[in-house]
């Protein structure tokens, strides 16, 4: 039986993978589960699951939330480290949403418990520091990731010198079929309409603007040790093959289903087993279509495609910009395309450090911050 510690426990992969869990009661079990502020779907899953404790980064919600549990609530910045450091648990679920991920995932790492990743920003800020240590304690990272879980599937029991290239797949997001014209005065809601996948808020967003998919392409060369130039993306709306590798012979390998995070999620925690699901099964007479993506339109991947060539703390900025942006347009004070000309102010004006540690990284996500800010408001 694997015993898990789900940080984001009550986010859109945080739920999903408890309904994994609910499936597979007699191989999982759930130790610690952590969330942000949302204690009332945190205290139903205290009473279902029984975790040994839980963390709250909202320490005004966390005394809230100790007057009602009798289990111990870690709260504050570093509630999820807590958690993490908790002996009883062996694989870790990362699904902690932006940049709070980070020292979560290396202390995982340097305590060699298994990791399952789901937060993003873990790899595309830190990707170097993290897989060095991954690589020093001899841990495994398990993407949970419809793309990178593909892309593991296509590399088992294949040599890495034989990659040509990855392909890496993408829907486009709810906003592919739009003119750049019509992208001046998207709404909110326009952004939020993906058409294949249903994900967190934050994570629709930056598929709206393909900036998920750059990640996905910063994550992949970290993950695989494979160099930019040979990873690729590809618009593939229909969003069934989840990636592609391309062989030195020509062969081409592809991972597809349905749409459903449930699958990667089940995998993380399989493998090397494969565990059944009630996952729709696919239907072959649907077409399968396949485009360049538009970089004038959606330029974000480009700039994902120049941090991830220069490196160093540039990712990290790029990383924390976005967070920053993101979350001015869900909270409706700033335009969609201010999202992507703010992020290249902040690349063109920072400082690039070579070899970061982990406090270059976070001095850059701070200042990057501060920079977005900045910028944002100068062009009001």
């Amino acid at each position: 039986m694997k015993k898990l510690a789900i940080l984001g426990s009550t986010g859109n992969i945080g739920t999903q993978t408890l309904e994994v869990v609910d499936k597979y009661p007699n191989k999982l079990k759930v130790i610690a589960l952590s969330a942000n502020s949302d204690i009332e779907t945190l205290e139903k899953q205290i009473k279902k699951y029984k975790p040994l404790a839980v963390g709250v980064a909202n320490p005004q919600k966390a005394k809230l939330l100790e007057k009602k549990v009798s289990i111990p609530v870690f709260s504050g910045k570093k509630a999820n480290l807590e958690i993490v450091r908790m002996k009883k648990y062996d694989t870790l679920i990362n699904s902690v949403v932006s940049l709070a991920g980070i020292e979560a995932t290396l202390e995982g790492i340097k305590l060699k418990k298994n990791v399952a990743l789901a937060n993003k920003e873990t790899l595309v800020a830190a990707g170097e520091i993290v897989m060095k240590e991954a690589q020093k304690n001899g841990v495994m990272i398990m993407p949970i990731d419809s793309e990178h879980s593909a892309l593991f599937q296509c590399l088992n029991g294949e040599k890495s010198e034989e990659i040509h290239r990855m392909i890496i797949t993408c829907s486009g997001g709810a906003l592919i079929d739009k003119k750049l014209e019509e992208l001046k005065n998207i709404s909110l809601e326009d952004a939020l309409g993906h058409k294949t996948w249903s994900m967190g808020q934050k994570i629709t967003i930056d598929s709206a603007t393909l900036m998920n998919k750059g990640f996905e392409v910063i994550e992949a060369m970290w993950l695989y040790d494979l160099p930019i130039e040979k990873i690729k993306v590809v618009v593939h709306p229909q969003s069934i093959i989840h990636s592609m590798i391309e062989y030195s012979d020509g062969s081409i390998m592809a991972q597809m289903s349905e749409p459903s995070m449930k699958l990667p999620i089940q995998y993380a925690l399989s493998y090397p087993e494969r565990w059944s699901s009630p996952l729709k099964r696919f239907d072959f007479s649907k077409d399968l279509t396949f485009q360049e993506p538009d970089l004038e339109r959606f330029p974000c991947l480009k700039y994902a495609f120049k941090a991830a060539h220069e490196m160093g703390t540039l990712p990290a900025a790029m990383n924390s910009a976005n967070d920053f942006m993101v979350e001015q347009f869900l909270n409706k004070k700033c335009k969609y395309l201010d999202i992507a000309r703010v992020i290249k102010k902040v690349m063109d004006n920072h400082q690039n450090k070579k070899n970061p540690n982990l406090a270059d990284i976070q001095e850059a996500i701070k200042k990057a911050q501060q920079e977005a800010k900045k910028f944002l408001f100068e062009g009001k």
